[in-house]
């Protein structure tokens, strides 16, 4: 194999590395989980459909794990923690808060709602620390650009 085709392999490789990778990090935008997670962390998550894949099952979450989901409340999605799981007519629900916050989130959350799960090493959260101010800073930027009056 010569020099230039062993190049584009390299690259090619890390590229689809990059956006693996990319897919399977999420930036905290808020300071709601503070002190685990602070605004500008970005953190290592494992989703419920990556590509047609299920990395874990939502209705497997429990007590204690720190979920990212879709809030009907929010217009993005919401990185907080579990500290209840109940069952009402046959439906799981669980009930989620920030632990900065000093109550839960408005409405119970069904396990469709539940898009990843923050990776836990031990009993600690996978976080990379403020490199996604980044990101914060950039769609920021481009919000103001476009004139869309968002908070991030």
């Amino acid at each position: 194999m010569d020099v230039k085709n062993r190049e584009i392999i390299i690259y090619a490789v890390i590229i689809i590395v990059g956006l693996f990778l990319s897919q399977h990090l999420n930036v905290v935008i808020s300071g709601s989980m503070e002190p685990v997670l602070y605004r500008g962390d970005i953190v290592g998550i494992e989703k419920t459909n990556f590509l047609g894949f299920s990395e874990f099952d939502p209705y497997d979450v429990k007590v204690g794990d720190i979920v990212v989901y879709n809030g009907v409340w929010f217009p993005g999605p919401i990185i907080h923690r579990v500290i209840n799981v109940s069952e009402v007519n046959g439906t799981k629900l669980f009930i989620i808060k920030g632990d900065h916050n000093p109550v839960k989130d408005p409405y119970p959350v069904k396990p469709d709602q539940i898009v990843a799960r923050v990776i836990t090493i031990g009993d600690h959260p996978f976080i990379i620390p403020k490199i996604g101010y980044i990101t914060i800073y950039l769609k920021g930027f481009w919000y103001q650009l476009l004139g869309i009056n968002e908070e991030y």
